[in-house]
């Protein structure tokens, strides 16, 4: 699958981490890796079609990556973390009704629906993440990876995506639950996979 993303949860994204690094380190390493100096302004990702958006996405982790080391894996799971309330917020009605639905599950049986939900707001297209059952834990399958198109390592690298995970698990209830990302594509596997034990 081609990596795409909607401009909305790109500016969504640069929201969070110019909040979670100040607008003048944002503005820093934008300028050190050579990026747009307007990318420091979420608005201007709003023209930005679902292919362009995941270039830009890919671009801006790879950046931070470069500029802060081993350091961008905590920025990137506090950002991924926020912004899955930030996804929340600009859920459209049928999102928001949703999520007030699982709310009321039984806690025992809000996770899943909750995961189903965060790949439905997160993914540009329809297939893009999907959730398996692996015997008691889940599997979350993540085909396109935005962030992964041009950065390569020996060790996962969809730190973003974790720290999303990890807010929906807490946020659907009120656990935290391990998370393991076992296949990347950033590792030159077919796709990123999640591991979530129950």
């Amino acid at each position: 699958m081609t990596a795409r993303l909607s401009s909305v949860a790109v500016r969504r994204f640069v929201e969070t981490l110019s909040a979670e690094i100040g607008a003048q380190t944002f503005a820093s390493v934008l300028s050190k890796s050579g990026l747009p100096r307007e990318w420091s302004d979420p608005l201007s990702f709003t023209t930005f079609d679902d292919n362009k958006s995941a270039q830009a996405y890919d671009r801006l982790q790879s950046a931070l990556r470069t500029y802060y080391g081993r350091g961008a894996r905590g920025i990137l799971l506090r950002v991924g973390a926020n912004l899955w309330r930030a996804l929340l917020e600009d859920a459209t009605l049928w999102g928001r009704a949703q999520a007030a639905l699982i709310q009321r599950l039984p806690k025992s049986l809000r996770i899943k629906p909750a995961l189903e939900l965060m790949a439905r707001l997160f993914a540009s297209e329809k297939g893009g993440i999907s959730l398996h059952s692996l015997d008691l834990d889940l599997l979350l399958v993540d085909r396109t990876s935005p962030h992964t198109q041009d950065q390569s390592d020996t060790a996962p690298i969809c730190f973003v995506t974790l720290g999303l995970i990890r807010e929906c698990l807490y946020w659907a209830d009120g656990r935290e639950h391990d998370v393991e990302e076992r296949t990347c594509r950033g590792m030159g596997d077919r796709q990123c996979e999640f591991k979530i034990s129950m």
